[in-house]
């Protein structure tokens, strides 16, 4: 019993002294921990229209390639309307001079549009003209 009521009253103590030199929280950036971050500002998109801008170099082999080209005006993706594929689908892409939709787009079998793969800016992002964060002397050779 002895025993319990020290070991009970160590603790207690541990967590009055504890308390006593308690200092609020801050992040490594010298922010406060609840401050929210400011919101990145708009940039401009590096091409305007479709077909102006060159292709832009991928840095790995399995990297999807960016949109070199604005993304802004099109209208919202759906299962039934999906205007990249009129550029960039199979029937078109040789008219418009366009890059081929990669072959992972279609289901094996029947060689139809895989539709969980319709939403195209989940894994290809629009280029935007923005500073690098951090020096990168990197040169992709990949097309």
């Amino acid at each position: 019993m002895k025993k319990t009521v020290t070991i009970l009253l160590a603790s207690l103590l541990t967590v009055i002294v504890g308390c006593a030199s308690y200092e609020p929280l801050v992040s490594m950036r010298g922010a406060d921990v609840a401050a929210p971050d400011a919101a990145p500002e708009a940039k401009a998109y590096a091409g305007k229209r479709p077909g102006t801008q060159p292709v832009v170099a991928r840095t790995f082999s399995t990297q999807p390639p960016v949109i070199p080209h604005a993304v802004d005006n099109f209208d919202e993706v759906t299962l039934t309307e999906n205007q990249c594929l009129d550029c960039h689908g199979p029937a078109n892409y040789v008219k418009k001079n366009s890059p081929k939709l990669g072959d992972s787009h279609f289901v094996a079998a029947t060689k139809a549009f895989d539709s969980s793969r319709h939403v195209c800016t989940s894994c290809h992002v629009a280029q935007i003209d923005a500073p690098a964060l951090v020096e990168n002397r990197f040169i992709g050779n990949i097309k």
